[in-house]
C-alpha cells in the first residue's frame, strides 16, 4: 500500500462521528476518505462539512476550501465567514487537526510553515495548534534526503509550543507525552531499532507496543 495512504487511513482512525475535524493540505487533506460516517470536516476559509472532491459539471466556485480545491458540501454543511471561522477554531470545539510537519521536537513542539530559503506561510496552523483539543502529525518519518523531522529540537522557525499529541508515519504511531515519545505502534515488517535509528530523541517503547493498522 502507498505510504501516503497507510499514514492518512491510520491518522483518520482518531476520529469519531460528531467530530469537527480540520485538514492540513497534502498526506492530511487524505484522511477524509477514510473517515467514519459524521465526522465534519472544517475549512479556515469558513466552512463545516467539507465533502468530496469536486469534478466537472459538479464544481462550483462557491465551494472551495482553503487550498482552493473544490468540494462537494455533505448535508448538513455551513458556511460562514473568516472571522466566525477562526471563532470556531480558538474556542476548543475542534476535536482535532490534521497537519504535516517539517520538524516535530521531543518536547512535542511543531515547525510546519519555514525552513531556510523556503517560506510557505503559516496559515491557520497557528491557530489550529493552540485551538483544536488534539493536535494530529501526519507525515513521512525523514525527508526525502533520508534526515530526521522528529528531533531533539526544532531549528525551524515554530508553528507551536508542546502542541502535537500523535505523530503518524509510514512506520510507526508515536505519542508525545510528559515522559517523552512513546512509540505506540510499528508497521510490519519493521523493527524498533530501525525506527530509533531515523528520529533523533531516543524513544520509549510502550509495554503494549502493537501492529501499525494498514489493511
Amino acid at each position: 500500500m502507498d505510504n501516503r495512504i497507510v499514514i492518512a487511513k491510520r491518522a483518520a482512525a482518531y476520529f469519531q462521528s460528531g467530530d469537527v475535524v480540520n485538514l492540513g493540505i497534502g498526506i492530511p487533506s487524505m484522511c477524509g476518505n477514510f473517515a467514519v460516517p459524521g465526522v465534519l470536516f472544517q475549512s479556515e476559509n469558513g466552512y463545516i462539512g467539507v465533502g468530496p472532491v469536486a469534478e466537472g459539471p459538479m464544481v462550483n466556485e462557491c465551494f472551495r476550501n482553503a487550498g482552493g480545491v473544490p468540494f462537494l458540501p455533505v448535508p448538513g454543511a455551513s458556511a460562514f465567514d473568516v472571522s466566525m471561522s477562526f471563532g470556531v477554531i480558538r474556542s476548543g470545539r475542534m476535536a482535532a487537526t490534521v497537519l504535516g510537519a517539517l520538524q516535530v521536537s521531543e518536547h512535542g513542539d511543531l515547525s510546519n510553515w519555514a525552513s531556510p530559503g523556503r517560506y510557505f506561510g503559516m496559515g491557520g496552523a497557528m491557530d489550529l495548534v493552540n485551538g483544536a483539543k488534539r493536535v494530529i502529525v501526519a507525515m513521512e518519518l525523514c525527508t526525502k534526503d533520508g534526515r530526521p523531522k522528529i528531533v531533539r529540537e526544532c531549528t525551524f522557525p515554530y508553528t507551536g509550543r508542546a502542541c502535537v499529541n500523535h505523530i503518524v508515519t509510514e512506520l510507526c504511531v508515536i505519542d508525545v507525552t510528559a515522559e517523552g515519545l512513546v512509540l505506540r505502534e510499528l508497521r510490519r515488517g519493521h523493527t524498533v531499532e530501525e525506527v530509533q535509528s531515523k528520529v533523533e530523541p531516543t524513544l520509549l517503547v510502550s509495554p503494549d507496543l502493537k501492529e501499525m493498522e494498514e489493511a
